[in-house]
């Protein structure tokens, strides 16, 4: 599995170790992982852009889990990066003769063109899905960790977005992200290509997100809606080159107006975990939320 340091990827990492599992964890940090983990899995130091030691670290596996990680914001040309490690993946999948696929996209991804940097995980589907193996691609909602990206605003008390406040999208917890992971890696009883979408418990406003942290964190935190000319603005005063801003953007953008997700709400897509619950347990924890 990749990106073991992460939101969603130290969660898989701990759910298959409850489940008996010694995996295989592809990380350029091996130091970063905590003391507990580096002794119950198998590191491998690697960059996912060396392709001959993504291709090399991936023999003798017969299943696994990508998280392509975000790209750093210095990175000049996001998409280029996402068909690199694209490339990247499917030549290992390929030489490894790796059968079975866990890959985690967003919802979004079924528009295939005009969402920003979710355009380079629908091209990742693509390139998965031409190899002939069983793949599943996990859709996720809007991830509760996302409202760590930008601590300051929280700090402020004002979370600045494009969306509409009143318009309902679908949040879901790290850890259920990952417990589904760990559960499609697992199982037999699958096979093909498949699309799960994880949408949480519920679709919640940003207004109804800003209520809920509310009352969790007991601090005041409003929701403002900014032009997307103001946004830009903010984004390159941050440094950031014009094709990192312009996919940053259309990640809310590309689903706002008439988006319907391709899988509806149902019994498979509803994961438990409320944003109650979640921001309840960082406060819990001492993250600064």
């Amino acid at each position: 599995m990749t990106a073991p340091n992460g939101n969603v990827g130290s969660e898989t990492v701990r759910a298959l170790l409850r489940a008996g599992v010694r995996p295989r964890v592809l990380t350029r940090h091996p130091e970063s992982l905590p003391q507990d983990v580096r002794e119950r899995t198998d590191v491998v130091a690697v960059d996912l852009r060396d392709h001959a030691a993504v291709v090399a670290s991936l023999r003798g596996i017969q299943s696994l889990s990508w998280i392509t990680p975000s790209p750093a914001l210095d990175e000049s040309d996001p998409l280029a990066y996402y068909d690199e490690l694209a490339e990247t993946l499917q030549g290992a999948v390929t030489s490894n003769a790796i059968g079975r696929v866990v890959f985690q996209s967003s919802v979004g991804a079924e528009r295939r063109n005009g969402v920003g940097e979710i355009d380079g995980l629908a091209a990742t589907e693509q390139r998965l899905d031409a190899l002939g193996i069983d793949v599943v691609h996990l859709r996720c909602g809007l991830l509760m960790s996302n409202l760590l990206l930008d601590p300051g605003a929280l700090d402020g008390g004002t979370i600045r977005v494009l969306l509409p406040l009143d318009l309902p999208m679908p949040w879901v917890a790290p850890r259920d992200v990952a417990e589904v992971t760990a559960a499609r890696l697992l199982s037999p009883h699958w096979s093909g290509r498949e699309v799960q979408a994880l949408h949480g418990p519920e679709d919640l406003t940003w207004s109804e997100v800003a209520e809920v942290l509310r009352s969790t964190l007991s601090r005041p935190v409003q929701v403002e809606r900014i032009r997307d000319e103001a946004m830009r603005g903010d984004l390159r005063v941050s440094g950031l080159t014009e094709q990192r801003v312009a996919a940053i953007m259309s990640m809310s953008t590309g689903i706002r107006d008439d988006f319907i997700a391709e899988q509806r709400r149902d019994l498979t897509t509803t994961t438990p975990t409320t944003l109650r619950a979640w921001a309840t347990q960082l406060h819990r924890v001492g993250f600064s939320v």
